[in-house]
């Protein structure tokens, strides 16, 4: 902070003077000489942690005099004449009693360790992050087993050993379904995340979707944006794109006093959107890798919906018409595949993770419903090339 005269010329001198003036100050704050020094502080302050009527997770060690303080000055917030020595975190000793997936709003697929309760570092833990299918595989956890749980930072659980791995059970096996909606989880060549292609039906996705395609570079709906959207959801009235355009003034006039001129506007406002450019109709629909110039460039390329809708049907029956030769590494195969699905798709600027994702958005049948739906409600324009 400021001062118009700093009370001494070390940090230590600081300290005594706000004590001295009743400052409460910590009992075990110490200004010592050398390594061992400051080691034997951090070794007596660890001991005396969990007694401690306060939550700590180390110590800072800091230069004591000030006007060295300032020639060392600091880079960014972190000062250079002060650094943290953190405690190592606590660890406890508990059962894995089962591994749920949970779906995230991009579709990443998280697998957490429902534990039985165990203290760790005077919290109750009963759950435990396992980030991915390869850490499950690294650490070889299956339900049943023993496991040596820490919390990462004193603050996020997590299993870092499996104490029983020769325990005869069997593997965990990584699901290739979406728990929410039950289609297809599929993982990039070079990620480690497994997602869910459920996309626009996935519960767990659906109203950051609905935000997504209402927002000013796809659909542009003016008045509906995020708050809006997350009430009608909530409250049962939209779930998917095409229930946007089913809404009325009367469902939403009841949702305010005297609210019959602003849900006149909002649905004006949705009404000027039933015909909308073929490339703003793509990317609304937030399908991974499918950004707005890769929309516009499927647009260009194809010129209207129905052509498009065609090529991509013709490559979601070539993806299903391939199938791994024997003996075939699967990463093989995939980039075998995906190249025959550049192909298909024909487009400048498209590879081979751009047309998976695509291919395998359009291949899932939920998401072929939902844009059925949607193209009963409104009509991408045709692209008109000057």
């Amino acid at each position: 902070g400021e001062a118009s005269v700093v009370p001494g010329e070390t940090q230590a001198e600081v300290v005594d003077t706000l004590r001295g003036w009743g400052f409460p100050i910590a009992e075990r704050f110490a200004r010592v000489e050398g390594t061992a020094a400051a080691l034997d502080v951090y070794r007596k302050i660890e001991a005396e942690r969990a007694d401690l009527p306060f939550d700590i997770d180390g110590v800072v060690y800091k230069v004591d005099r000030l006007d060295w303080q300032a020639r060392l000055g600091q880079v960014a917030k972190a000062p250079r004449w002060a650094i943290a020595h953190k405690f190592p975190a606590e660890r406890a000793q508990t059962l894995l009693e089962k591994i749920d997936i949970q779906v995230g709003r991009t579709g990443a697929m998280t697998p957490v360790a429902r534990l039985s309760p165990v203290t760790v570092g005077g919290v109750v833990v009963t759950n435990a992050t396992l980030h991915n299918a390869d850490e499950i595989e690294r650490l070889g956890v299956r339900p049943g087993d023993r496991v040596l749980v820490q919390r990462a930072g004193d603050v996020i659980p997590q299993i870092v050993e499996n104490l029983t791995p020769d325990a005869e059970r069997e593997a965990y096996v990584f699901p290739h379904v979406c728990p929410e909606c039950g289609s297809a989880a599929e993982r990039e060549e070079g990620e480690v995340v497994y997602r869910c292609t459920g996309g626009l039906i996935c519960p767990a996705q659906r109203v950051e979707r609905l935000i997504h395609f209402a927002s000013r570079h796809a659909f542009d709906i003016g008045g509906l944006g995020q708050t809006l959207i997350e009430a009608f959801f909530r409250d049962g009235l939209i779930e998917s794109p095409a229930d946007i355009f089913r809404l009325t003034e009367e469902q939403l006039a009841a949702r305010k006093k005297d609210g019959r001129v602003w849900a006149a506007k909002v649905i004006a406002a949705i009404e000027t959107k039933r015909t909308i450019p073929l490339d703003r109709f793509l990317f609304s629909l937030g399908i991974r890798h499918v950004g707005e110039i890769t929309a516009r460039d499927l647009a260009r390329r194809y010129v209207s919906a129905r052509a498009l809708g065609s090529v991509l049907r013709h490559a979601v029956f070539l993806r299903g018409q391939i199938e791994p030769v024997i003996g075939e590494p699967e990463r093989k195969f995939v980039l075998r595949r995906d190249k025959l699905l550049v192909g298909a798709i024909e487009t400048a600027g498209i590879g081979p993770e751009v047309a998976s994702a695509l291919v395998g958005f359009c291949a899932e049948p939920h998401n072929r419903r939902v844009v059925f739906d949607l193209l009963r409600e409104v009509k991408p324009a045709d692209v008109v090339h000057e």
